[in-house]
Protein backbone atom coordinates (compact mmCIF):
# COMPACT_ATOMS: atom_id res chain seq x y z
CA UNK A 1 0.00 0.00 0.00
CA UNK A 2 2.73 2.48 0.90
CA UNK A 3 4.39 1.78 -2.40
CA UNK A 4 1.29 2.42 -4.14
CA UNK A 5 0.81 5.53 -2.26
CA UNK A 6 4.81 6.90 -2.39
CA UNK A 7 4.24 5.86 -6.50
CA UNK A 8 1.07 7.74 -7.04
CA UNK A 9 2.80 10.83 -5.39
CA UNK A 10 5.93 10.82 -7.80
CA UNK A 11 3.80 10.34 -10.87
CA UNK A 12 1.54 13.24 -9.99
CA UNK A 13 4.23 15.40 -9.42
CA UNK A 14 6.08 14.39 -12.32
CA UNK A 15 3.28 15.02 -14.32
CA UNK A 16 2.71 18.27 -12.97
CA UNK A 17 6.52 19.40 -13.53
CA UNK A 18 6.48 18.06 -16.72
CA UNK A 19 3.06 20.47 -17.54
CA UNK A 20 5.12 23.42 -16.37
CA UNK A 21 8.27 22.62 -18.57
CA UNK A 22 6.61 21.10 -21.64
CA UNK A 23 2.91 21.61 -21.93
CA UNK A 24 0.00 19.74 -20.97
CA UNK A 25 -0.64 17.81 -24.21
CA UNK A 26 2.89 16.66 -25.16
CA UNK A 27 3.00 15.58 -21.14
CA UNK A 28 0.01 13.65 -21.56
CA UNK A 29 1.30 12.26 -25.28
CA UNK A 30 4.47 11.17 -23.79
CA UNK A 31 3.23 9.90 -20.42
CA UNK A 32 0.30 7.73 -22.05
CA UNK A 33 2.51 6.38 -24.32
CA UNK A 34 4.88 5.57 -21.97
CA UNK A 35 2.16 3.87 -19.67
CA UNK A 36 1.14 1.90 -22.79
CA UNK A 37 4.76 0.71 -23.45
CA UNK A 38 4.71 -0.33 -19.86
CA UNK A 39 1.07 -2.55 -19.97
CA UNK A 40 2.52 -3.83 -23.27
CA UNK A 41 6.08 -5.31 -21.86
CA UNK A 42 4.02 -6.55 -18.78
CA UNK A 43 1.28 -8.40 -21.25
CA UNK A 44 3.82 -9.95 -23.84
CA UNK A 45 5.80 -11.43 -20.93
CA UNK A 46 2.84 -13.00 -19.70
CA UNK A 47 1.60 -14.17 -22.88
CA UNK A 48 5.22 -15.74 -23.52
CA UNK A 49 4.85 -17.22 -19.93
CA UNK A 50 1.87 -19.05 -20.64
CA UNK A 51 3.23 -20.37 -23.94
CA UNK A 52 5.97 -21.38 -22.28
CA UNK A 53 6.86 -25.13 -21.41
CA UNK A 54 6.33 -26.62 -18.23
CA UNK A 55 8.72 -25.53 -15.73
CA UNK A 56 10.48 -23.17 -17.81
CA UNK A 57 10.42 -19.38 -16.33
CA UNK A 58 11.34 -15.98 -18.01
CA UNK A 59 15.01 -15.03 -17.18
CA UNK A 60 14.14 -11.51 -15.01
CA UNK A 61 10.91 -10.71 -12.97
CA UNK A 62 7.84 -9.50 -15.01
CA UNK A 63 8.56 -5.70 -14.05
CA UNK A 64 11.94 -5.64 -15.66
CA UNK A 65 10.29 -6.61 -19.11
CA UNK A 66 7.20 -3.93 -18.53
CA UNK A 67 10.01 -1.39 -17.27
CA UNK A 68 11.76 -2.11 -20.20
CA UNK A 69 9.38 -1.28 -22.83
CA UNK A 70 8.16 1.54 -20.97
CA UNK A 71 12.13 3.46 -20.74
CA UNK A 72 12.58 2.38 -24.37
CA UNK A 73 8.97 4.13 -25.19
CA UNK A 74 9.43 7.56 -22.64
CA UNK A 75 13.11 8.18 -23.11
CA UNK A 76 13.61 8.14 -26.50
CA UNK A 77 10.13 10.40 -27.17
CA UNK A 78 11.53 13.15 -24.53
CA UNK A 79 14.35 13.32 -25.91
CA UNK A 80 12.97 13.91 -29.30
CA UNK A 81 10.65 16.11 -27.71
CA UNK A 82 13.73 18.38 -25.88
CA UNK A 83 15.39 18.24 -29.14
CA UNK A 84 12.36 19.46 -31.28
CA UNK A 85 11.73 22.25 -28.62
CA UNK A 86 15.16 23.50 -28.79
CA UNK A 87 15.26 24.03 -32.74
CA UNK A 88 12.15 24.99 -33.60
CA UNK A 89 12.55 28.35 -32.93
CA UNK A 90 15.58 29.13 -34.21
CA UNK A 91 14.56 27.43 -37.30
CA UNK A 92 11.16 29.06 -37.55
CA UNK A 93 13.41 32.38 -37.03
CA UNK A 94 15.85 31.73 -39.70
CA UNK A 95 12.97 30.90 -42.22
CA UNK A 96 11.14 33.51 -40.95
CA UNK A 97 14.13 36.68 -41.68
CA UNK A 98 14.99 34.53 -45.05
CA UNK A 99 11.01 35.34 -46.05
CA UNK A 100 10.99 38.71 -45.85
CA UNK A 101 11.36 40.92 -48.96
CA UNK A 102 15.08 42.14 -49.39
CA UNK A 103 14.43 46.06 -48.56
CA UNK A 104 13.45 45.68 -45.51
CA UNK A 105 16.35 44.13 -44.03
CA UNK A 106 19.09 45.43 -46.06
CA UNK A 107 22.27 46.71 -44.22
CA UNK A 108 20.40 45.70 -40.74
CA UNK A 109 22.97 44.68 -38.38
CA UNK A 110 22.86 41.29 -36.34
CA UNK A 111 21.63 43.00 -33.32
CA UNK A 112 19.23 45.03 -35.28
CA UNK A 113 17.34 41.60 -37.23
CA UNK A 114 17.21 40.45 -33.76
CA UNK A 115 14.45 43.40 -32.64
CA UNK A 116 12.95 43.00 -36.06
CA UNK A 117 12.61 39.38 -34.90
CA UNK A 118 11.34 40.35 -31.86
CA UNK A 119 8.69 42.97 -32.98
CA UNK A 120 7.09 40.04 -35.50
CA UNK A 121 6.80 37.91 -32.59
CA UNK A 122 5.12 40.64 -29.64
CA UNK A 123 2.53 41.12 -32.86
CA UNK A 124 1.77 37.79 -33.60
CA UNK A 125 1.29 37.46 -30.34
CA UNK A 126 -1.04 40.49 -29.85
CA UNK A 127 1.28 42.67 -27.76
CA UNK A 128 1.38 46.00 -30.43
CA UNK A 129 2.95 48.77 -29.84
CA UNK A 130 2.40 51.54 -32.18
CA UNK A 131 1.93 51.10 -35.92
CA UNK A 132 3.88 47.64 -37.33
CA UNK A 133 4.42 48.18 -41.16
CA UNK A 134 3.04 45.80 -43.87
CA UNK A 135 6.33 43.68 -43.93
CA UNK A 136 5.77 42.87 -39.97
CA UNK A 137 1.96 42.55 -40.14
CA UNK A 138 2.56 39.69 -43.55
CA UNK A 139 5.89 38.31 -41.25
CA UNK A 140 3.84 37.73 -38.33
CA UNK A 141 0.78 36.01 -39.95
CA UNK A 142 3.71 33.87 -41.52
CA UNK A 143 5.01 33.21 -38.14
CA UNK A 144 1.52 32.10 -36.33
CA UNK A 145 1.07 30.27 -39.56
CA UNK A 146 4.29 28.03 -39.19
CA UNK A 147 4.21 27.92 -35.27
CA UNK A 148 0.47 26.21 -35.74
CA UNK A 149 2.11 23.89 -38.55
CA UNK A 150 5.40 23.28 -36.38
CA UNK A 151 3.03 21.64 -33.74
CA UNK A 152 0.82 19.74 -35.72
CA UNK A 153 4.08 18.04 -37.20
CA UNK A 154 5.54 17.46 -33.33
CA UNK A 155 2.82 15.86 -31.76
CA UNK A 156 2.74 13.83 -35.23
CA UNK A 157 6.15 13.10 -34.79
CA UNK A 158 6.14 12.47 -30.78
CA UNK A 159 3.67 9.51 -31.54
CA UNK A 160 5.58 8.22 -34.48
CA UNK A 161 8.95 8.12 -32.24
CA UNK A 162 6.75 6.72 -29.58
CA UNK A 163 5.36 3.76 -31.34
CA UNK A 164 8.55 3.53 -32.95
CA UNK A 165 10.34 2.89 -29.68
CA UNK A 166 7.38 0.42 -28.44
CA UNK A 167 7.67 -1.50 -31.62
CA UNK A 168 11.06 -2.24 -31.40
CA UNK A 169 11.29 -3.01 -27.66
CA UNK A 170 8.10 -5.00 -27.33
CA UNK A 171 9.49 -7.46 -29.99
CA UNK A 172 12.19 -7.91 -28.34
CA UNK A 173 10.43 -9.51 -25.10
CA UNK A 174 10.86 -12.99 -24.93
CA UNK A 175 11.55 -15.86 -21.66
CA UNK A 176 15.09 -15.94 -22.35
CA UNK A 177 15.83 -12.01 -22.87
CA UNK A 178 17.66 -10.49 -20.01
CA UNK A 179 15.61 -7.65 -19.11
CA UNK A 180 17.19 -6.69 -15.82
CA UNK A 181 20.57 -6.23 -17.60
CA UNK A 182 18.85 -3.79 -20.12
CA UNK A 183 16.89 -2.06 -17.49
CA UNK A 184 20.10 -1.46 -15.52
CA UNK A 185 21.84 -0.83 -18.46
CA UNK A 186 19.34 2.27 -19.17
CA UNK A 187 19.52 3.40 -15.40
CA UNK A 188 23.23 3.54 -15.33
CA UNK A 189 23.11 5.62 -18.96
CA UNK A 190 20.76 7.83 -17.04
CA UNK A 191 23.21 8.04 -14.05
CA UNK A 192 26.21 8.81 -16.35
CA UNK A 193 24.33 11.55 -18.26
CA UNK A 194 23.43 13.05 -15.14
CA UNK A 195 26.66 12.89 -13.76
CA UNK A 196 27.70 14.39 -17.53
CA UNK A 197 25.08 17.28 -17.18
CA UNK A 198 26.21 18.52 -13.85
CA UNK A 199 30.18 18.43 -14.70
CA UNK A 200 29.75 20.58 -17.73
CA UNK A 201 26.99 22.57 -16.60
CA UNK A 202 29.88 23.61 -13.67
CA UNK A 203 32.46 23.82 -16.30
CA UNK A 204 30.03 26.27 -18.40
CA UNK A 205 29.64 28.39 -14.97
CA UNK A 206 33.76 29.03 -14.69
CA UNK A 207 33.89 29.48 -18.24
CA UNK A 208 31.97 32.08 -18.36
CA UNK A 209 32.87 33.76 -15.80
CA UNK A 210 36.44 32.90 -16.45
CA UNK A 211 35.62 34.77 -19.97
CA UNK A 212 33.97 37.65 -18.77
CA UNK A 213 36.38 38.67 -15.91
CA UNK A 214 39.32 38.36 -18.61
CA UNK A 215 37.31 40.90 -20.72
CA UNK A 216 37.28 43.24 -17.35
CA UNK A 217 41.29 42.50 -16.56
CA UNK A 218 41.74 43.68 -19.95
CA UNK A 219 41.00 47.03 -19.44
CA UNK A 220 41.51 47.18 -15.63
CA UNK A 221 45.00 45.91 -14.55
CA UNK A 222 44.69 43.01 -12.14
CA UNK A 223 47.00 44.29 -9.84
CA UNK A 224 44.80 47.46 -9.58
CA UNK A 225 42.23 45.12 -8.66
CA UNK A 226 43.48 43.40 -6.59
CA UNK A 227 45.95 45.54 -4.15
CA UNK A 228 43.94 49.05 -5.02
CA UNK A 229 42.32 50.64 -1.76
CA UNK A 230 39.38 52.54 -3.37
CA UNK A 231 36.29 50.84 -4.69
CA UNK A 232 34.23 53.24 -6.86
CA UNK A 233 33.49 51.66 -10.28
CA UNK A 234 31.55 54.28 -12.46
CA UNK A 235 31.26 54.49 -16.20
CA UNK A 236 31.13 57.65 -19.18
CA UNK A 237 27.87 59.00 -19.33
CA UNK A 238 29.15 62.14 -20.96
CA UNK A 239 30.68 62.40 -24.06
CA UNK A 240 33.48 64.17 -22.98
CA UNK A 241 34.68 62.06 -20.24
CA UNK A 242 37.06 59.08 -20.79
CA UNK A 243 35.79 55.40 -22.11
CA UNK A 244 36.49 54.19 -18.34
CA UNK A 245 36.70 56.51 -15.21
CA UNK A 246 36.29 55.18 -11.80
CA UNK A 247 38.23 53.11 -8.95
CA UNK A 248 38.10 49.32 -9.28
CA UNK A 249 40.19 48.30 -6.34
CA UNK A 250 38.62 45.28 -4.33
CA UNK A 251 40.54 45.75 -1.22
CA UNK A 252 37.59 47.53 0.44
CA UNK A 253 34.96 44.98 -0.96
CA UNK A 254 37.18 41.79 0.19
CA UNK A 255 37.50 43.43 3.63
CA UNK A 256 33.82 43.85 4.36
CA UNK A 257 33.17 40.69 3.34
CA UNK A 258 35.94 39.23 5.34
CA UNK A 259 34.82 40.92 8.49
CA UNK A 260 30.75 40.64 8.41
CA UNK A 261 31.32 36.66 7.82
CA UNK A 262 34.20 36.44 10.76
CA UNK A 263 31.31 38.06 13.11
CA UNK A 264 28.91 35.73 11.84
CA UNK A 265 30.55 32.30 11.88
CA UNK A 266 32.13 33.59 15.20
CA UNK A 267 28.60 34.50 16.68
CA UNK A 268 27.06 30.96 15.36
CA UNK A 269 29.84 28.72 16.70
CA UNK A 270 29.58 30.50 20.21
CA UNK A 271 25.40 29.85 19.75
CA UNK A 272 25.43 26.83 17.53
CA UNK A 273 28.20 24.79 19.28
CA UNK A 274 27.32 24.34 22.66
CA UNK A 275 23.77 24.11 21.73
CA UNK A 276 25.19 21.46 19.60
CA UNK A 277 26.54 20.04 22.64
CA UNK A 278 23.45 20.11 24.68
CA UNK A 279 21.44 18.52 22.54
CA UNK A 280 23.61 15.71 22.01
CA UNK A 281 24.78 14.68 25.45
CA UNK A 282 22.61 16.21 28.11
CA UNK A 283 19.37 16.86 27.22
CA UNK A 284 16.89 14.64 27.27
CA UNK A 285 14.67 13.15 24.55
CA UNK A 286 11.63 15.57 25.27
CA UNK A 287 14.20 18.68 25.80
CA UNK A 288 15.58 17.20 22.46
CA UNK A 289 11.99 16.98 20.49
CA UNK A 290 11.85 20.62 20.79
CA UNK A 291 14.53 22.47 20.80
CA UNK A 292 15.80 21.41 17.87
CA UNK A 293 12.92 21.47 15.64
CA UNK A 294 13.14 25.26 17.10
CA UNK A 295 16.58 25.74 16.12
CA UNK A 296 16.50 24.39 12.60
CA UNK A 297 13.07 26.81 11.86
CA UNK A 298 15.61 29.52 11.82
CA UNK A 299 17.19 28.34 8.91
CA UNK A 300 13.69 28.90 6.86
CA UNK A 301 12.99 32.03 7.86
CA UNK A 302 12.80 34.33 4.82
CA UNK A 303 16.46 36.73 4.54
CA UNK A 304 14.40 39.36 4.04
CA UNK A 305 12.74 38.77 7.55
CA UNK A 306 16.40 38.91 8.81
CA UNK A 307 17.18 42.21 7.03
CA UNK A 308 14.52 43.74 8.64
CA UNK A 309 14.90 42.71 12.14
CA UNK A 310 18.15 43.79 11.78
CA UNK A 311 17.67 47.51 10.83
CA UNK A 312 14.56 47.74 13.20
CA UNK A 313 16.10 46.13 15.91
CA UNK A 314 19.39 45.25 15.78
CA UNK A 315 21.04 47.98 14.25
CA UNK A 316 19.08 50.88 16.87
CA UNK A 317 20.27 48.55 19.66
CA UNK A 318 23.98 48.88 18.44
CA UNK A 319 23.79 52.73 17.74
CA UNK A 320 21.69 52.77 21.37
CA UNK A 321 25.06 50.59 23.06
CA UNK A 322 27.98 52.12 21.26
CA UNK A 323 27.00 55.53 20.70
CA UNK A 324 24.27 56.30 23.59
CA UNK A 325 25.92 54.62 26.17
CA UNK A 326 29.78 54.68 25.23
CA UNK A 327 30.37 57.38 23.27
CA UNK A 328 31.31 55.56 20.47
CA UNK A 329 31.13 56.98 16.85
CA UNK A 330 28.62 54.33 15.36
CA UNK A 331 26.91 54.30 11.81
CA UNK A 332 23.61 54.07 10.85
CA UNK A 333 24.32 50.72 8.98
CA UNK A 334 27.05 48.99 11.10
CA UNK A 335 29.00 45.72 9.73
CA UNK A 336 28.06 44.33 13.48
CA UNK A 337 24.57 44.40 12.91
CA UNK A 338 24.57 42.48 9.34
CA UNK A 339 27.06 40.05 11.22
CA UNK A 340 24.73 39.42 14.14
CA UNK A 341 21.91 38.84 12.12
CA UNK A 342 23.70 36.50 10.01
CA UNK A 343 25.41 34.30 12.45
CA UNK A 344 21.88 33.92 14.19
CA UNK A 345 20.69 32.51 10.46
CA UNK A 346 23.65 30.35 10.08
CA UNK A 347 23.28 28.75 13.68
CA UNK A 348 21.01 25.77 12.32
CA UNK A 349 23.55 24.90 9.90
CA UNK A 350 26.36 24.79 12.79
CA UNK A 351 24.65 23.02 15.77
CA UNK A 352 22.67 20.46 13.71
CA UNK A 353 25.59 19.37 11.48
CA UNK A 354 27.80 19.38 14.55
CA UNK A 355 25.29 17.53 16.82
CA UNK A 356 25.09 14.98 13.61
CA UNK A 357 28.96 14.64 13.91
CA UNK A 358 28.72 14.26 17.91
CA UNK A 359 25.78 11.33 17.71
CA UNK A 360 28.14 9.76 14.73
CA UNK A 361 30.83 9.04 17.04
CA UNK A 362 31.02 5.59 18.48
CA UNK A 363 29.43 4.47 21.55
CA UNK A 364 32.17 2.65 22.45
CA UNK A 365 34.23 5.51 22.57
CA UNK A 366 31.77 7.17 25.20
CA UNK A 367 31.72 4.16 27.76
CA UNK A 368 35.19 3.51 27.25
CA UNK A 369 35.79 7.16 28.56
CA UNK A 370 33.13 6.70 31.51
CA UNK A 371 34.70 3.63 32.20
CA UNK A 372 38.05 5.01 32.97
CA UNK A 373 36.80 7.87 35.51
CA UNK A 374 35.95 10.69 33.22
CA UNK A 375 32.96 12.50 33.54
CA UNK A 376 30.42 13.36 30.74
CA UNK A 377 32.10 16.85 30.40
CA UNK A 378 35.59 15.91 30.33
CA UNK A 379 34.30 12.95 27.97
CA UNK A 380 32.77 15.27 25.69
CA UNK A 381 35.83 17.88 25.58
CA UNK A 382 38.44 15.37 25.70
CA UNK A 383 37.36 12.42 23.73
CA UNK A 384 34.01 13.47 21.59
CA UNK A 385 34.42 16.68 20.06
CA UNK A 386 38.12 16.06 18.62
CA UNK A 387 36.36 12.42 17.19
CA UNK A 388 33.39 14.56 15.57
CA UNK A 389 36.03 17.57 14.67
CA UNK A 390 35.31 16.58 11.19
CA UNK A 391 31.88 16.63 10.71
CA UNK A 392 31.89 20.06 12.84
CA UNK A 393 34.45 21.64 10.48
CA UNK A 394 31.94 20.39 7.64
CA UNK A 395 29.19 22.28 9.54
CA UNK A 396 31.33 25.50 9.68
CA UNK A 397 32.35 25.36 6.42
CA UNK A 398 28.81 25.40 5.01
CA UNK A 399 28.00 28.27 7.01
CA UNK A 400 30.92 30.08 5.79
CA UNK A 401 29.44 29.53 2.31
CA UNK A 402 26.01 30.55 3.18
CA UNK A 403 27.52 33.66 5.26
CA UNK A 404 29.27 34.46 2.24
CA UNK A 405 27.02 34.17 -0.33
CA UNK A 406 24.10 36.53 1.70
CA UNK A 407 23.36 39.14 0.18
CA UNK A 408 19.79 40.27 1.27
CA UNK A 409 20.65 40.85 5.21
CA UNK A 410 23.79 43.17 4.09
CA UNK A 411 22.04 45.62 1.84
CA UNK A 412 19.55 46.53 4.58
CA UNK A 413 21.86 46.08 7.72
CA UNK A 414 25.39 47.01 6.49
CA UNK A 415 24.51 49.18 3.41
CA UNK A 416 26.11 49.38 -0.06
CA UNK A 417 29.29 51.80 0.27
CA UNK A 418 32.88 50.05 -0.04
CA UNK A 419 34.43 51.32 3.11
CA UNK A 420 38.05 49.78 3.92
CA UNK A 421 38.15 49.23 7.79
CA UNK A 422 37.91 46.69 10.31
CA UNK A 423 35.58 48.39 13.02
CA UNK A 424 32.46 46.84 13.39
CA UNK A 425 30.72 49.78 13.75
CA UNK A 426 31.22 51.37 10.65
CA UNK A 427 28.96 50.94 7.01
CA UNK A 428 30.57 48.20 4.84
CA UNK A 429 29.39 46.05 2.03
CA UNK A 430 30.27 42.67 0.46
CA UNK A 431 31.11 40.94 -3.06
CA UNK A 432 27.79 39.16 -3.38
CA UNK A 433 26.10 43.07 -2.77
CA UNK A 434 28.18 44.37 -4.71
CA UNK A 435 27.74 42.17 -7.82
CA UNK A 436 23.66 42.73 -7.65
CA UNK A 437 24.13 46.67 -7.64
CA UNK A 438 26.68 46.73 -10.77
CA UNK A 439 24.26 44.18 -12.57
CA UNK A 440 21.33 45.63 -11.72
CA UNK A 441 19.85 48.01 -14.22
CA UNK A 442 20.39 48.92 -18.25
CA UNK A 443 24.33 48.70 -18.79
CA UNK A 444 25.37 46.75 -21.03
CA UNK A 445 28.29 44.19 -21.12
CA UNK A 446 31.06 46.04 -22.53
CA UNK A 447 32.22 48.79 -19.91
CA UNK A 448 34.37 47.90 -16.76
CA UNK A 449 31.40 48.78 -14.31
CA UNK A 450 29.30 46.20 -15.35
CA UNK A 451 32.23 43.56 -16.37
CA UNK A 452 33.45 44.01 -12.68
CA UNK A 453 31.38 42.50 -11.50
CA UNK A 454 32.31 38.81 -12.90
CA UNK A 455 35.67 39.55 -11.72
CA UNK A 456 34.12 39.96 -8.14
CA UNK A 457 32.74 36.73 -8.93
CA UNK A 458 35.68 35.20 -10.43
CA UNK A 459 37.86 35.68 -6.84
CA UNK A 460 34.74 35.09 -4.80
CA UNK A 461 34.52 31.14 -6.63
CA UNK A 462 38.52 31.23 -5.95
CA UNK A 463 38.31 32.19 -2.28
CA UNK A 464 35.40 29.78 -1.84
CA UNK A 465 37.31 27.05 -3.52
CA UNK A 466 40.50 27.44 -1.58
CA UNK A 467 38.52 27.06 1.46
CA UNK A 468 36.98 24.19 1.03
CA UNK A 469 40.59 22.75 0.05
CA UNK A 470 42.01 23.81 3.55
CA UNK A 471 38.76 22.56 5.26
CA UNK A 472 39.07 19.14 3.02
CA UNK A 473 42.64 19.19 4.52
CA UNK A 474 41.97 19.40 8.05
CA UNK A 475 38.56 16.71 7.92
CA UNK A 476 41.33 14.33 6.63
CA UNK A 477 44.14 15.09 8.97
CA UNK A 478 41.57 13.90 11.89
CA UNK A 479 39.59 11.18 10.33
CA UNK A 480 42.93 9.70 9.98
CA UNK A 481 43.97 10.11 13.68
CA UNK A 482 40.73 8.71 14.69
CA UNK A 483 39.30 5.86 12.49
Amino acid sequence: MTRLIVTALLLTVGFFVGVTLLGFWPTLIIGGLTFAGWATGFLRIGSATRRAAEGERPHSLTGYYATYVALWTGLPTFLFLLTWVFLQEPVIQHLLVQSMPADSIDGLSANQISLLVSEIRNVAAGRIFGEPSPAVLEAAERYTRWIAIADQMKFAALFAVGLLGLGLSAARIKMMFRARQGVERIINALLVLSSTIAILTTVGIVASLAFEAWRFFERVPVHDFLFGLNWEPQIAIRADQVASTGAFGAVPVFAGTLLISSIAILFATVLGLPAAIYLSEFASDAQRRIIKPLLEILSGVPTIVYGFFAVLVISPAIRTLFGDTLGLETSPNSALGAGLVMGVMIVPFVSSLSDDAINAVPQAMRDGSIALGATRAETMLQVLLPAALPGIVGGMLLAVSRAIGETMIVVMAAGIIASLTINPLDSVTTVTVQIVTLLTGDSEFDNPKTLSAFGLGLFLFIFTLMLNVVALRIVQKYREQYE
